[in-house]
């Protein structure tokens, strides 16, 4: 696993609050979803990526099974809220696609390739999570929900272009193991690089 380089300003995944910034991964590579794009902001929490989103011109669908955190987002423009259990019950996206899916801080292994087809020809994965290693430093730390080393690499290389992939610890905001990805799927697809 990397040690990032602190003067890089590398940050750990935010907890799911209201008045918590954007994470900067999500922030970079958001300029990849076309203007006025679709986004699913997948297991949301209080939403501070579909804010973030809305806030410079994307339609978001901010989707969590928590209706509390949810209220944050009551009467944002340009989101629509969902409340669902993500893990159980049919696969409430089946069919659907989005030009980007946006997830931060959320691993459930047996709906990742439901998600992944979610995402249409042309659209952004960005996904910032935790992985293998964080336990040292707290929770998360049961490998349910921490990423094998390169796992979100392995996922994405048939039928993507991976833009970008980090692995490894950082400190700030807090210490954590984390890894992350921003690819667009299809081998075809042009992109300007942000």
């Amino acid at each position: 696993m990397t040690q990032f380089d602190q003067s890089m300003q590398f940050r750990a995944p935010d907890a799911h609050h209201e008045t918590a910034a954007a994470s900067p991964w999500v922030q970079r590579f958001s300029a990849l979803i076309r203007d006025g794009g679709e986004v699913l902001d997948f297991a949301c929490g209080s939403g501070r990526h579909a804010r973030w989103l809305a806030q410079h011109g994307c339609r978001v669908e901010a989707v969590d099974r928590n209706a509390d955190a949810l209220r944050a987002l009551s009467g944002i423009e340009r989101v629509r809220v969902t409340q669902a259990d993500l893990e159980a019950g049919d696969w409430i996206y089946a069919g659907r696609q989005f030009d980007a899916v946006v997830v931060t801080n959320y691993l459930f292994r047996p709906r990742f390739e439901a998600l992944l087809d979610t995402v249409r020809h042309g659209g952004v994965l960005i996904y910032e999570t935790f992985m293998h290693g964080n336990a040292q430093f707290g929770r998360p730390s049961s490998p349910d929900f921490l990423l094998a080393p390169g796992e979100l690499l392995q996922r994405c290389m048939n039928g993507w272009q991976v833009v970008a992939f980090e692995q490894g610890i950082v400190s700030v905001p807090r210490p954590a193991a984390i890894q992350r990805i921003c690819a667009v799927r299809g081998t075809d697809a042009a992109m300007t690089l942000p």
